[in-house]
């Protein structure tokens, strides 16, 4: 792990602190924790930001895939 610097507001520090989470597991391990959560959430929105783009025009795939669709079968129960 690499240390790094932080600047945060004193009165959300104090904030921090005071929660459990915090007191139990540190304030790096939670603000990891934070971390992944935000990368993740932005990797959602990202994903679906090109889902719209990719649709927005209501051409759907295309001409290149049109019909396949029909091509595939269930198969039998």
């Amino acid at each position: 792990m690499k240390p790094i610097q932080v600047l945060i507001d004193e009165a959300l520090l104090a904030e921090l602190d005071a929660d459990d989470e915090v007191q139990r597991e540190g304030r790096s391990a939670v603000l990891r924790e934070v971390v992944r959560d935000y990368l993740k959430r932005r990797r959602r929105q990202a994903i679906a930001r090109k889902y719209r783009e990719a649709y927005a025009d209501g051409q759907g795939l295309g001409d290149e895939f049109e019909g396949w669709e029909k091509q595939g079968e269930w198969p039998p129960e």
